[in-house]
């Protein structure tokens, strides 16, 4: 399945605004952080485990246990961000 990642604040000039994930059926948002670590270093070091993150599903606040579905939209981002 597609989704979109989206990245805020520090992540986003690390990553980039966004990009597209093809997922496995009822991946987790844990399981896509993983995924993306994989991907590069870049990535490895923006979404390390020892760093805070926050994350939504949908723009809606969710811990990593949360189940993504098809076309969904997952963000990360730091635990505070100016605005």
């Amino acid at each position: 399945m597609s989704i979109q990642v989206r990245y805020f604040a520090s992540l986003r000039e690390a990553l980039g605004p966004s990009e597209q994930v093809d997922l496995t059926a009822q991946a987790t948002v844990s399981d896509l952080r993983s995924l993306l670590i994989e991907r590069s270093p870049r990535h490895a070091a923006a979404l390390a485990r020892g760093k805070a993150l926050r994350c939504a599903l949908n723009q809606v606040l969710c811990d990593e246990s949360a189940v993504v579905g098809e076309g969904a939209e997952v963000a990360f981002f730091p635990p505070v961000t100016g605005g």
